[in-house]
């Protein structure tokens, strides 16, 4: 029995000795094993009811639902005349969706031979990368164990499927965890590099905008335990007014182009007529969280009522956890700020349905709290969980996708 222990921590010790990067390397790697045998299992699973068919592929999986979108984008551009639907109204197309992404899978897929090739190894090399980036966040706050099992959790998250897909999760991911690790170390000049490549890659840079609001406000309130030179108040002004400017310029790019001031908006509001139909005439902020709490819990047979006293629920609740729970806290004041910017932001622009697992995946810092307590049977747990959730993710979104809420 001592032997077995002297070997076992002899085993560990040859494994804490490999370098950080190699060792994430070979869990991601792992990772990436397990979540392609999922997308096979599920194609195998596929029927003909499936937006896939029967017996998908990996090559159909990666190339579905928005990565479509993605490949059109880089092959045709943006329409300079919107596109309508019978009835008048602005129909689904290209300008929900910003350029970096699909446009360097177009470059990077031309040696490899498609755009869908392109597109898939910058989300594998994004996710890698991304795991890096996490790594090194979490171990500014906690130990390496910690640090390892966030990488670990992120690595085989239940959307962990988006670094094999044609999406642009995992590219902004680690322009967001870069900047997030940038703040948090005070090196605000990488910042002005990736904001842009944030605001031209998917929605979301607004949060960022907010997010340094109020990370401003917070350096001003601890100026005392951290001295606030002048200059860290003009990066953090300046990059505030940067995330806010690149955030709006593609509403203003798209009006442009198009000769309608409202051409983004009328877009991104297309998608959310499959739900409500006329009534979402027009963009209100807030307004597609409260239609969506009514709309869900009116059709689950509990009544709207219902939706909105959940709804009013859950941002107490969430607002409760990131302002108390002790390991949330413990990832510092930049995720738990991140954290709350971010899920203020789908507040007011969302209308959630079964994408809103999707964009949740920007909450991914948070896995470092979920790493802290050093239980094994809390983070196998966890672990499997992930996996689990994983699957049923997979399983519904491509191997079934064939109704409402079923789109990732």
């Amino acid at each position: 029995m001592v032997e077995r222990a002297l070997t076992s921590a002899a085993g560990a010790g040859r494994w804490a000795s490999v370098p950080a990067a190699l060792r994430i390397g070979i869990l991601y790697l792992g990772a990436r094993v397990v979540t392609t045998a999922f997308l096979l299992l599920a194609g195998q699973l596929s029927g003909p009811a499936s937006r896939f068919g029967q017996d998908a592929d990996l090559g159909r999986f990666a190339l579905g639902w928005d990565a479509q979108w993605y490949w059109y984008l880089a092959e045709n551009g943006y329409p300079s005349e919107l596109p309508l639907t019978e009835s008048g109204q602005v129909a689904e197309n290209q300008w929900a969706f910003m350029p970096v992404y699909a446009y360097l899978g177009k470059a990077l897929g031309l040696p490899l031979g498609s755009w869908g090739a392109g597109a898939v190894v910058i989300s594998l090399v994004a996710g890698y990368l991304g795991c890096l980036v996490l790594y090194r966040i979490v171990r500014m706050r906690a130990e390496e164990d910690a640090a390892m099992w966030a990488v670990v959790f992120f690595a085989c998250a239940p959307l962990a499927a988006m670094f094999q897909v044609g999406y642009a999760e995992a590219l902004f991911l680690l322009w967001l965890l870069l900047a997030l690790w940038s703040v948090m170390r005070r090196r605000y000049a990488w910042l002005y590099a990736l904001v842009p490549l944030m605001a031209f890659t998917r929605p979301g840079v607004l949060a960022f905008a907010l997010f340094l609001a109020l990370f401003g406000i917070w350096r001003w309130f601890s100026r005392r335990s951290e001295p606030l030179r002048v200059r860290e108040v003009v990066h953090i002004v300046a990059l505030g007014l940067l995330a806010a400017v690149t955030g709006f310029s593609w509403q203003v790019i798209a009006g442009a182009v198009t000769g309608d001031p409202g051409a983004y908006l009328a877009t991104e509001l297309a998608w959310r007529r499959n739900w409500l139909g006329e009534a979402s005439a027009g963009f209100v902020p807030f307004e597609g969280f409260v239609q969506g709490a009514g709309f869900w819990f009116a059709s689950w047979g509990l009544g709207a009522i219902t939706g909105y006293i959940a709804l009013a629920a859950s941002i107490v609740a969430v607002a409760a956890l990131l302002l108390f729970e002790p390991h949330v806290r413990r990832m510092g004041p930049e995720i738990r700020l991140w954290s709350a910017s971010y899920l203020l932001y789908l507040l007011a622009v969302f209308f959630p349905q079964s994408s809103i697992f999707r964009l949740l995946l920007l909450l991914s810092p948070l896995w470092g709290a979920v790493a802290v307590p050093r239980s094994v049977w809390w983070r196998v747990s966890i672990l499997g969980l992930c996996l689990l959730g994983q699957w049923w993710w997979i399983y519904n979104m491509y191997g079934l996708g064939n109704t409402y809420w079923q789109i990732p």
